[in-house]
């Protein structure tokens, strides 16, 4: 019988139902809604647990069973962690019934759902998403409290999933944790337009948030005004005063185009319009983002070269200071040949990369390992994994 998997995803609803959800989702809640829906078309049992938007619990979306918690906004400051936060999304994990609860936000999420399913007889698998999240001294996590809960789930885990050998050696290395690396899922891309059809120079696509550099994009713009610069971002909780600044910023520069939060279905045609897309963050996990340009014979110009894929392939430019990537962008909007090889080894790449049914098998065959018993390899989790954090 295949496992009942539940994905522990609050935000998962803007990506699976964006009418129904506001967006505030990033690239670890799209990489977990691609997979449920994935693991549903091969006939598993799916679930997510999700913020408590109005719609009814349990509502069923592409086949995923929705179990939600709480409003965004609910509870009182200093008690809201416990009521309704904690209590919540274990009401909602006790609903879903699960033999494998799945989680990819590092923080409170991964102790607390680690801690659920070892006292509720089931499995729990926690996916990298960032880079930052594999060693104690980048963590992006605010509270110490958080940091805790996340270190104890992490070494608790039952399975952890690494995007690349890179966090899966930092996780080795600054964590004492071992992990199986299984690249992240992408679609197959839409239209492929030459260089002259397309009338965007340079995309940002992004969540706006101070890791991803935003600013950088700008000050490009500056030095770039006879190109066009099209962003697309919407607002996160934590980054609402960022977000306002970057929009008027945006909004003095007449070669940008602010268009703020776009839903991800809608994405697809301004990858097709780009001539490059611009990767300003200074770390990153895989981005989705990078699968996307690709999977539209776009080139990517960014300081992130997550396993120098980008260098090795020719799929765009890596670059290390604002001077480079503002070289880098002028050169690839000048020059029509190189911009045609560049996009051919992109949607080469691409079609070498974006085949769904081999991309979700690893993962498939990762939670069947688990749930029959041989995922767990020795020393994966410490003799002590039974005892909960004080």
């Amino acid at each position: 019988m295949l496992p009942r998997v539940c994905f522990v995803g609050l935000n998962n609803l803007s990506h699976l139902a964006p009418h129904v959800a506001p967006p505030g989702a990033g690239g670890a809640e799209l990489q977990q809604v691609l997979l449920a829906r994935a693991l549903v078309r091969r006939g598993f049992e799916v679930a997510t647990i999700v913020y408590d938007h109005g719609q009814p619990d349990g509502a069923c979306y592409e086949g995923i069973r929705a179990f939600k918690t709480y409003r965004p906004d609910a509870g009182v400051r200093m008690l809201r962690f416990f009521h309704p936060r904690w209590t919540s999304i274990w009401g909602a994990m006790r609903r879903a019934h699960a033999d494998i609860y799945y989680v990819s936000i590092a923080g409170m999420p991964v102790g607390e759902t680690v801690l659920f399913a070892h006292r509720h007889g089931a499995k729990a698998v926690y996916r990298v998403a960032h880079d930052a999240d594999c060693d104690p001294r980048t963590l992006i996590i605010r509270y110490a409290r958080d940091r805790v809960l996340y270190a104890w789930g992490l070494a608790r885990a039952d399975l952890v999933l690494a995007q690349t050998a890179t966090q899966q050696r930092l996780l080795r290395e600054r964590f004492g944790r071992s992990s199986r690396v299984i690249p992240s899922l992408a679609e197959a891309g839409g239209r492929r337009p030459a260089f002259a059809e397309r009338d965007i120079d340079v995309l940002w696509v992004a969540n706006i948030r101070r890791w991803k550099r935003p600013e950088r994009l700008l000050e490009i713009a500056k030095r770039l005004p006879q190109l066009s610069f099209h962003m697309v971002g919407g607002p996160c909780t934590d980054a609402a005063a960022l977000y306002e600044s970057v929009r008027v910023r945006a909004a003095k520069l007449p070669n940008v185009h602010f268009h703020g939060h776009v839903p991800y279905a809608d994405i697809g045609p301004f990858f097709e319009r780009a001539r490059m897309l611009a990767g300003t963050s200074d770390a990153e996990g895989f981005p989705n983002t990078y699968l996307q340009a690709w999977a539209h014979g776009t080139p990517v110009v960014a300081f992130v070269d997550p396993e120098s894929i980008i260098e090795q392939h020719g799929l765009g430019r890596p670059v290390s200071s604002i001077e480079q990537m503002a070289a880098a962008v002028a050169e690839l909007a000048a020059s029509e040949p190189l911009w045609s090889g560049m996009s051919a080894s992109c949607a080469r790449f691409a079609e070498s990369r974006c085949d769904s049914d081999a991309l979700v098998a690893p993962y498939a065959d990762a939670l069947l390992a688990l749930h029959a018993g041989t995922g767990v390899r020795v020393g994966d989790r410490p003799a002590e994994a039974s005892s909960a954090p004080s």
